[in-house]
């Protein structure tokens, strides 16, 4: 089992910057790639961002790609999400998840599970 803690979210201006942080603990965190995901108010959660066990590799979503940055400290049990030249329509409820399956596609929600509580950023024009 593992339990993830997101935190950093708020409400911040177009083209701001702000860093998600998601705190792990429980079973070996650096044993699994951990994702992004969002979700804005009538809408589905998505898929922003991911990264493999190592940190060695990264996915993004076409939406944030070039924008923001996912990383990880295996020994501090935490992940983060640079969000740089934030937009109104990054408005949403961001979770943090691990990867559990790897036969489904990375941007697969499905594939993930423990779910944090989410985080809120509001992005005002």
């Amino acid at each position: 089992q593992v339990q993830l803690v997101e935190s950093g979210g708020g409400l911040v201006q177009a083209g701001d910057s702000l860093r998600l942080s998601c705190a792990a603990s429980g079973r070996a965190f650096s044993n699994y790639p951990m994702g992004w995901f969002r979700q804005a108010p009538g809408k589905e959660r998505e898929f922003v961002a991911s990264i493999n066990w190592s940190g060695t590799s990264t996915y993004y979503s076409v939406s944030v790609k070039g924008r923001f940055t996912i990383s990880r400290d295996n020994a501090k049990n935490t992940a983060y999400l640079q969000m740089n030249s934030l937009k109104p329509e990054d408005t949403a409820v961001y979770y943090c998840a691990v990867r559990l399956s790897a036969s489904d596609g990375i941007t697969n929600l499905n594939g993930y599970a423990y779910w944090g509580q989410g985080t809120q950023l509001t992005v005002s024009s």
